[in-house]
């Protein structure tokens, strides 16, 4: 095995991508920072989506993205892609859809207002049935309508529809289910995600790229807890006999986090097992109707208490039905903002490739920053994030690069999905120089539906494929996904100036051409 494999902080990959002038030195220590820390319990698993991006305080006095329109523009020189020209960009948004949209970013940008709304949702006042009833109103008329696709399946397609016919960009349906506790209700979430591949089923070829799945629906987090303290303490004691455990990629690397399993674990009971076989048949089931209807299926990461048990269900189900060389069925979830994501990364693909099955994943920065360090800190160990933003910055643009490389050579895909301005250029770039077609669906971006609208009108604008990633379901089941919009963007949405410039920006162009006529 090559040492930049076993190296622990994978140093070497990022030094021999940069000597080749693959990814330079300066972008990559560079890039910007860009949102702030939330709060999350280290105990549990609360429900949500999970999210694109990775959550981290900037650096003081750090300018997170242009803050004129000049700067935008110049920013975009020598760019593959352009985010200098608003008109250009928002050009298939409707004046009512933009104004609204700018509207709802300045309202989420105001912090205290996310702070009281946060209050609200979560206090005993939403018992009461009036107030109840107005919140609810509200939210649905504002930030419901802005992050969510809508309450169900139809109202989901109708939203992918009009966005593919009117920007050509592409959804990723996500139905927002609670976590399960029982098998009955891993059944019904079950039918959930299997109702999310028929609703993409009348809508035009293209228009949906994936369907998107949570383990943690179709199996329960204590199982899901048990099986991944099993699968660790086989990894160190080579010898410990798993009688359930399926043929997979390989799941850890030396440098994995491993002080969530300090003392042998139990076998699974017969229940256990038996449990755990009905949610690997649950996922083969979910896989097999995503394969007759040509729809992807992308298996979303967690926490790392869990993510080694979602892990080994993944890729027990890519084996099985990733036979397509150019069209794989089943995708997994890299979450760059910990340690051993590179090397993990490397030695899933290169099992992959000795087996001869395609693999695809979703490159995301990750969003559990806050719980992962504060778990591992009351244990006594280090974190198993990345001590700075910059470094995952360089995980996730390395790893990337590293995806990118593999595809321009024929193998893999990847959805890069990203709300960061320098890492989209950067890539971009990259994907452009290997060679690789823009309209390749074997490289695409993503975005969350109603974030990084800049971004993904110019990656579309610049040819590529770009997906939107949009959770939908009653708001009740949505709302959980909400405050986590709201939680862990916080910073995001309120620093991310670059949206709402840009949007003001043509929304005066638009009255001022209304006003006085002619293209201003």
């Amino acid at each position: 095995m090559r040492d930049w494999v076993k190296n622990p902080n994978s140093r070497a990959y990022v030094s021999k991508l940069m000597a080749n002038r693959l990814v330079s030195s300066s972008t990559l220590l560079n890039l910007r920072p860009f949102v702030r820390a939330f709060n999350s319990s280290p105990s549990s698993i609360t429900t949500d989506v999970s999210p694109l991006n990775f959550g981290e305080k900037p650096d003081d006095n750090t300018p997170i993205f242009p803050t004129s329109a000049a700067a935008a523009a110049a920013a975009t020189t020598s760019s593959t892609i352009d985010l200098g020209d608003a008109k250009a960009l928002f050009s298939s948004m409707p004046t009512a859809k933009l104004l609204r949209s700018s509207a709802n970013l300045h309202l989420a940008a105001l912090e205290p207002m996310v702070d009281f709304g946060m209050w609200m949702m979560k206090s005993r006042l939403m018992e009461t049935a009036g107030l109840r009833g107005i919140m609810l109103g509200t939210i649905r008329h504002t930030f419901f309508e802005h992050f969510c696709a809508g309450r169900d399946a139809e109202e989901a397609g109708r939203t992918a529809r009009r966005i593919w016919e009117s920007t050509g960009m592409r959804a990723m349906f996500n139905y927002a289910l609670e976590h399960t506790t029982d098998n009955p209700t891993s059944d019904r979430n079950l039918e959930g995600f299997i109702g999310t591949v028929e609703a993409s089923k009348p809508l035009p070829p293209s228009s949906v790229s994936f369907a998107i799945a949570k383990i943690t629906a179709i199996c329960s987090i204590d199982l899901l807890k048990r099986v991944s303290d099993l699968l660790r303490w086989q990894y160190r004691n080579p010898s410990f006999h798993l009688p359930w455990k399926h043929n997979c990629f390989p799941i850890f690397a030396d440098s994995s986090p491993f002080y969530h399993t300090l003392e042998r674990p139990d076998p699974l009971t017969p229940e256990e097992e038996e449990d755990l076989q009905l949610a690997l048949q649950r996922l083969f089931k979910l896989c097999h109707n995503c394969l007759e209807a040509n729809l992807p299926l992308l298996v979303d990461a967690e926490y790392t208490s869990v993510q080694p048990a979602i892990d080994y269900l993944t890729y027990a189900a890519a084996i099985e039905y990733n036979k397509d060389k150019n069209n794989p069925i089943v995708y997994g979830t890299i979450q760059a903002y910990l340690k051993d994501s590179m090397d993990r990364l490397f030695l899933a693909a290169q099992a992959a490739d000795k087996m001869g099955v395609p693999i695809g994943f979703k490159l995301v920065r990750g969003a559990y920053m806050c719980s992962e360090t504060q778990l591992a800190s009351s244990l006594g160990y280090d974190s198993p994030v990345h001590n700075s933003i910059q470094e995952t910055h360089a995980c996730y643009n390395g790893c990337a690069s590293f995806l990118l490389d593999r595809i321009a050579n024929g193998s893999g895909t990847v959805v890069l999905a990203t709300h960061n301005i320098e890492s989209g250029k950067l890539l971009a770039t990259k994907a452009r120089e290997l060679g690789i077609s823009k309209d390749d669906h074997k490289v695409q971006f993503a975005q969350l539906y109603g974030m990084s609208e800049s971004l993904s009108f110019a990656l579309k604008n610049a040819g590529f494929q770009v997906s939107k990633y949009m959770a939908y379901g009653p708001i009740e089941k949505v709302l959980p996904y909400l405050l986590r919009r709201a939680e862990e963007n916080r910073g995001l949405l309120s620093s991310s100036s670059l949206d709402r410039l840009l949007m003001r920006k043509e929304l005066k162009r638009r009255v001022k051409a209304a006003v006085l006529g002619g293209d201003s």
